[in-house]
């Protein structure tokens, strides 16, 4: 059976840092394209940043600069380290794995940047 479980969300000041990790169990981690979703309260749905299987990573433009997306294949964990945080990346933040037809998702995790 298939598991992804985040973890890492919390409350934090602006200019502040989070880090989020995502751990895959039941499927060969290295040949999932992986990403982080964010959605906001009356928002939809957004990707914040991705890695493909090869290891090419893209961000969103309101990200890039301040996240970074990686992955550690041992421990079959992707990580979102988030830097200089702002009150608009307040959100729910999902990680996805995908490949090809399977495609898979973490239950959330809440992110608040809030003096």
């Amino acid at each position: 059976q298939v598991q992804v479980v985040e973890s890492g969300g919390g409350l934090v000041q602006p200019g502040g840092s989070l880090r989020l990790p995502c751990a895959l169990s039941g499927a060969t981690f290295n040949l999932y394209d992986m990403g982080w979703y964010r959605q906001a309260p009356g928002k939809q749905r957004e990707l914040v940043a991705s890695v493909s299987s090869r290891g090419i990573s893209k961000y969103a433009d309101s990200v890039k600069g301040r996240f970074t997306i990686s992955k550690d294949i041992a421990k079959r964990t992707v990580y979102l380290q988030m830097n200089s945080l702002k009150p608009e990346d307040t959100a729910v933040y999902y990680c996805n794995f995908k490949r090809t037809a399977l495609d898979y998702w973490g239950q959330g995790t809440q992110v608040t940047v809030s003096s």
